[in-house]
């Protein structure tokens, strides 16, 4: 089976190729390599033995995206992930966002529906539950209005599909809200590639450990949460990336009860910034020169998933704990600067 992983070099996406071809699936890969990089692909080739097909392409190009399905029209399935993805950042360039994030699924959507195939696996996020009224979040939990443009863009994109399902029954999509995705690959030969300085905790966390980042800041220790940071539901990126696969094989299999369904991929466990600043300490036995500053817009102050329903209709749960993600994350780190 032939399946489309876009932002296949990112984060999640390079993972997800590593686990996608251990499960046998044939892989090509489409990025427009904005926050990643072609040696992610050797890193791929290195765990798997095997090279993904690969083509430089920017989902915002209608023709190419038009083009590229011409040439290929034999896939059966697609990951999307190709997406811009700082909530920081997307509050300080929200055209940015609302471009990458929302045209880029048009215009995939648009060329997927003249395929025979038309099954797709999206990359949707915890951010659009908003500030959540109720912990752990389940998939019933209303939609806030969205704290951020990236978040915004993740509801529109679900509405998009969402829409697009109920006028088209050959669609078939499941949408995966993850939470806090860290970690790295444990064989530490791709991980996290943050461009310029990191919009996310543990990256961050790791890179001033190591001595690229002279010190951490922590926004806010004035949440109403036990110690007063924010809280967060932080999962292993390879549980995450084998999540893709269960629902990859779910919908090839056609043994979805609609045609758009969500999940919510999570540990179901929500653990604060000092808890992981502390599990880094524990796990590496160094201090961490952090410092509290004034919170980020953007932030909410708690989110942690339910995961009954992925674990009951998916048959995924969550192997790894969070000692583990960032004992990996740690690795790839020291490995990126030897």
């Amino acid at each position: 089976m032939k399946v489309l992983v876009t932002g296949g070099l990112g984060y999640i996406g390079s993972h997800t190729v590593v686990e996608l071809q251990n499960e046998g699936y044939d892989v090509i890969i489409i990025d427009n390599l904005s926050n990643s990089s072609l040696n992610v692909l050797k890193g791929i080739t290195a765990i798997t033995g095997k090279t993904p097909q690969f083509e430089e392409l920017d989902l915002r190009d209608k023709h190419k995206v038009k083009n590229f399905f011409q040439r290929h029209q034999d896939i059966d399935g697609v990951v999307h992930f190709a997406a811009s993805k700082a909530v920081g950042e997307s509050v300080e360039k929200p055209l940015f966002y609302y471009e990458n994030n929302v045209t880029s699924l048009i215009y995939l959507l648009q060329e997927l529906q003249k395929l025979d195939k038309q099954k797709i696996i999206f990359s949707s996020s915890c951010t659009v539950y908003g500030e959540a009224m109720q912990m752990p979040i389940t998939e019933q939990a209303p939609i806030q209005p969205a704290k951020s443009p990236y978040g915004n863009t993740k509801q529109i994109g679900e509405e998009i599909l969402k829409d697009t399902c109920k006028v088209n029954s050959n669609l078939n999509t499941v949408a995966l809200r993850y939470f806090n995705p860290i970690g790295a690959h444990p064989t530490a030969k791709i991980g996290e590639l943050p461009l310029g300085v990191p919009q996310n905790l543990v990256p961050y966390i790791t890179q001033t450990a190591i001595g690229l980042r002279e010190q951490l800041s922590v926004f806010g220790n004035n949440y109403p949460t036990e110690d007063g940071t924010c809280i967060r539901d932080y999962i292993h990126v390879v549980d995450v990336a084998n999540a893709h696969v269960v629902a990859l094989n779910r919908i090839l299999e056609n043994k979805q009860n609609s045609n758009f369904e969500v999940f919510n991929i999570g540990t179901g466990k929500g653990s604060s910034v000092l808890e992981v600043i502390e599990a880094f300490e524990n796990v590496t036995n160094q201090k961490l020169n952090y410092k509290i500053v004034n919170r980020r817009a953007g932030d909410v102050i708690s989110a942690y998933a339910d995961t009954t329903k992925a674990k009951s209709i998916l048959g995924w749960t969550s192997k790894y704990n969070l000692s583990e993600a960032i004992s990996d994350a740690w690795n790839w780190e020291k490995n990126l600067r030897k």
